[in-house]
């Protein structure tokens, strides 16, 4: 049974069938890898629920994206190398009526979840102050206005974006406007076990309301999207891709939760058809990779068969190499040569049979080969 894909002409269009999901479901998990457009739908998603111009505009989406995160800049003190803070762009409505809702309480229980540092707000200057307590003697003492890793700053811009996100939970009055939150990739610098947290905590957090608010969440970080598939297990599942000049939304349905059983479906599935795209050999590679770090390989080509007359594998492997690098492009697909599809069809088989998937995903073409 092939998995269901809907094909849309533009990310507006995929927003549209998001926000009609959203009438019937709380929530909305994608996966989609970087390049895709993750980010772009996001924001057109939010701006289908912006009416009108300036001070009469009205909103509907409370989001987190790469745009929020630019909200906040460092400013590292050139001329007295003493003083880094984080300036926020309070030109952003992100930021209205912040100081009367004490932020800084709301903010800093989130933040000792996942860091050691503390930090202050100064409202009329709009900067952040990073303070970390360090050894002295017997005692510690206050470092302020310290710089803090790429990490850890993304982690502090995700907790207060999650403090504002409880207030909209909670039905506080200057976010009753809010009817959805987007969630777009909030921890690309971190390692896996904040991956594992923070997917955990904010599925707390979105189960914590009524229901009233509505929430998509995109990410191509692996595990994150897994957690989230199994804290939020009745959320519609989607893995987001491009093709040519058309996106593609493809229901994963409760089958794959690690997504890269739907990508081996996938490769699968063009494998019987016969629509085998050079791109097809970048995915591949990729799988290969995973499996070869898992199983403590140091590289992919151990994952791949030896023939009798190749015993090194080097024939195939060097296939792989050159197929997923030059000028194969997502976005201006080339079918294969036939000869190479037969490779790719032996490569992908072959890594099938020697690392046992359940076969009921996998169904093999009526009518064989093409």
């Amino acid at each position: 049974m092939t998995t269901p894909t809907t094909s849309f002409d533009n990310l507006e269009a995929i927003a549209n069938h998001l926000r009609e999901r959203l009438e019937q479901k709380k929530y909305i998990l994608l996966f989609a890898y970087n390049g895709t457009g993750k980010t772009r739908l996001s924001m057109a998603f939010k701006q289908l629920g912006k009416q009108g111009e300036d001070e009469a505009e009205t909103r509907d989406t409370l989001y987190f994206n790469a745009f929020t995160e630019d909200l906040f800049s460092w400013d590292n003190d050139l001329d007295g190398d003493a003083q880094r803070v984080l300036r926020m762009n309070t030109d952003s409505r992100f930021f209205s009526g912040l100081q009367e809702l004490e932020m800084e309480n709301r903010i800093r229980p989130l933040l000792r979840r996942y860091a050691d540092f503390d930090f202050t707000i100064d409202y009329e200057q709009a900067t952040v102050n990073f303070v970390r307590e360090v050894p002295a003697g017997d005692s510690t003492e206050s470092i302020e206005y310290i710089k803090v890793s790429r990490g850890e700053e993304n982690i502090f811009i995700w907790c207060f974006f999650l403090a504002v996100a409880q207030l909209a939970v909670d039905e506080q009055e200057a976010y009753a406007w809010v009817r959805f939150l987007y969630i777009d990739d909030p921890i690309s610098s971190l390692d896996d076990n904040n991956a594992i947290a923070v997917a955990s905590h904010l599925a707390q957090l979105l189960k914590s309301g009524n229901g009233k608010i509505r929430t998509v969440i995109s990410t191509h970080h692996h595990l994150f999207f897994n957690v989230m598939c199994n804290e939020l297990s009745n959320a519609p599942k989607y893995f987001v891709s491009k093709e040519t000049d058309r996106f593609l939304l493809t229901d994963t349905g409760d089958t794959p939760r690690y997504h890269h059983v739907a990508l081996l479906k996938q490769l699968h599935e063009v494998a019987e058809s016969g629509e085998i795209y050079t791109y097809h050999f970048n995915i591949l590679r990729s799988l290969l990779e995973k499996t070869a770090t898992f199983h403590g390989f140091r590289n992919f080509s151990a994952c791949i068969k030896r023939d009798n007359d190749d015993a090194d594998g080097i024939l195939h492997a060097r296939l792989v190499n050159v197929l997923s690098h030059g000028n194969y492009s997502l976005y201006e697909p080339q079918q294969m040569l036939q000869e190479n599809k037969d490779y790719f069809r032996k490569i992908l088989r072959d890594f099938m049979d020697n690392y046992r998937f359940n076969p009921e995903l996998f169904p093999v073409a009526d009518k064989g080969n093409i």
